[in-house]
């Protein structure tokens, strides 16, 4: 979804950054071991971020859910831009990288605050309530899914529609939506630039870019009403 914003894609082979595998750093491990290894990452992505501007692909969907009454948008990104575009109603599955939380969980911190400051001007930044270290406030491998996100997400696929787009589909439980939403008889369609996970399961595939082929759904959308 964000790769035409200029946002590199979580497994691009060229999205590496140094010698470092995301999946080596975006963990608590990793930053229980190197809290100001972990930060120097986030900074350089929150600065790369704070450069690119929503594509065509969010702009509709934002105008979607103002168009739409009962729009939901479920994303695994934690880029910001859906919410930068305006839409409405975002379930940030994996949280936000412009959110912070306190690494001690101290019961005197709010549970995340905003700070889109670039670049931190202190690495690794502080929790404002106890001094203690602050950590990202995104969802890292081998976290759970906060409960609330997670209900939420599953009933807003009891829907009529459900909408695949520009995701992998391999990372659970986000990538079982889509069968979920089959269970409640929706109609299913995925926008890809090649086959996923979900590819067999979903009622349309679409192939392409999808700041191309949303605007295409839209094109037809308005044509067909204007038609009828």
């Amino acid at each position: 979804m964000s790769a035409a914003s200029g946002v590199p894609t979580f497994r691009d082979p060229n999205g590496l950054w140094r010698t470092h595998r995301p999946e080596d750093l975006a963990t608590p491990d990793a930053f229980a071991r190197d809290p100001g290894l972990v930060w120097e990452w986030y900074n350089w992505r929150r600065q790369l971020l704070a450069s690119c501007q929503p594509n065509r692909a969010h702009t509709l969907l934002a105008d979607w859910s103002r168009l739409f009454s009962h729009f939901t948008l479920i994303t695994q990104n934690v880029d910001g831009l859906h919410e930068r575009a305006g839409t409405l109603d975002v379930i940030r599955f994996h949280g936000s990288i412009w959110e912070l939380r306190c690494w001690n969980d101290c019961e005197e911190s709010p549970t995340r605050w905003s700070d889109d400051t670039v670049p931190l001007p202190i690495k690794p930044p502080r929790c404002p309530a106890c001094g203690g270290l602050a950590r990202p406030g995104v969802v890292w491998f081998g976290e759970a899914i906060e409960p609330e996100i997670l209900d939420r997400s599953l009933a807003s696929a009891d829907c009529d529609l459900f909408l695949t787009v520009g995701t992998s589909s391999l990372v659970y439980p986000a990538a079982s939506l889509v069968q979920r939403a089959k269970t409640h008889k929706a109609v299913t369609a995925e926008i890809n630039l090649e086959a996923t996970a979900a590819t067999d399961l979903v009622d349309l595939t679409l192939r392409g870019p999808a700041e191309e082929l949303l605007v295409d759904v839209e094109e037809a959308r308005a044509a067909n009403r204007h038609a009828s």
